[in-house]
């Protein structure tokens, strides 16, 4: 499995995903200040047992500079990971899985932060699964010689991250000012025309969810998943690309493209994988693999 298309392209979108962290954290910004700002939760502590008035310890530029070093400290935490990543095999996977799994953690932590900032919408927590959990996949694939769950891992992760989009789009939690501005900037639509195609989207990405555990039809959600995800995630760049500004335009955008393109390679990936086991069963290679399906082929399910 390890040097098949799947695996590659699941190798692929997790270096993207640690990549476009690593480049937020290092040049931009991310939502860390939403609990050290806190004044409700950190106020009795600050208050209590530090004995510091809220205000000093709120203006205090210390405090902002070493909140900008911690978020600077995970960008080489992410960039580390991603070399990890461009370097993981079977041989070396007990090195780098180590940075990996930490990395895994920091994007929880990071999507724990970013549904505090969002007003603690589930959706927005759920809408990291896919970054969160293809590390893990990765790392799981590497050490286990036998992986035949891993399609429903992948599954469960898609149908996680684009029920969240579609909460989202459909207007189940207030529609992201952003969402509108990117369909109205990639296709030059109206603000009611943008509304009512997120609407739509929003219900195929609901729709989704149930196609994609039915195996008559979860190979027609994961090709709509992959296209959707992909025009999505390069939709970051091309709705605010100005020729003028080109290196400035990419600067600002492309890791949010990047970490996002995850949300189209890994149903990529599954196609991939829902592909080779299904040539594997109709073609196997040897005596020894025919052996084994006929064994492991029950007995309701055989044609």
């Amino acid at each position: 499995m390890k040097n098949s298309p799947f695996f590659i392209v699941l190798k692929i979108a997790t270096l993207l995903v640690f990549a476009g962290r690593a480049w937020q954290h290092l040049f931009w910004d991310a939502p860390y200040r939403s609990f050290f700002w806190d004044e409700a939760l950190l106020k009795p502590v600050i208050e209590g047992f530090f004995e510091t008035p809220w205000h000093l310890y709120a203006t205090n530029p210390v405090i902002d500079q070493n909140v900008q070093r911690l978020v600077f400290g995970y960008g080489i935490l992410y960039a580390i990971a991603t070399i990890a990543v461009l370097f993981t095999t079977k041989r070396t996977i007990k090195f780098t899985r180590f940075p990996i799994v930490l990395g895994s953690l920091g994007l929880l932590l990071l999507a724990i932060l970013t549904t505090k900032e969002k007003f603690y919408h589930l959706a927005q927590f759920f809408e990291h699964s896919i970054q969160i959990g293809i590390p893990l996949a990765l790392v799981y694939i590497l050490q286990n010689h036998h992986s035949n769950n891993i399609h429903l891992l992948l599954k469960t992760l898609i149908a996680l991250t684009f029920c969240a989009h579609g909460l989202y789009a459909i207007g189940i939690y207030p529609v992201p000012g952003n969402f509108v501005d990117l369909l109205i900037n990639s296709i030059g639509c109206s603000e009611h025309q943008a509304i009512t195609l997120l609407y739509i989207a929003g219900m195929l990405d609901l729709l989704l969810v149930p196609l994609l555990f039915f195996s008559k039809t979860s190979s027609y959600a994961l090709w709509y998943a992959t296209i959707w995800g992909l025009l999505t995630a390069f939709a970051r760049v091309w709705a605010n690309f100005d020729m003028d500004f080109i290196l400035i335009s990419l600067h600002q955008h492309l890791h949010l493209t990047l970490f996002r393109l995850a949300h189209g390679l890994v149903p990529l990936a599954t196609l991939l994988l829902i592909l080779k086991e299904k040539t594997h069963i109709e073609h196997p290679s040897d005596s020894k693999s025919m052996l084994y399906i006929l064994l492991s082929q029950k007995p309701e399910t055989s044609e």
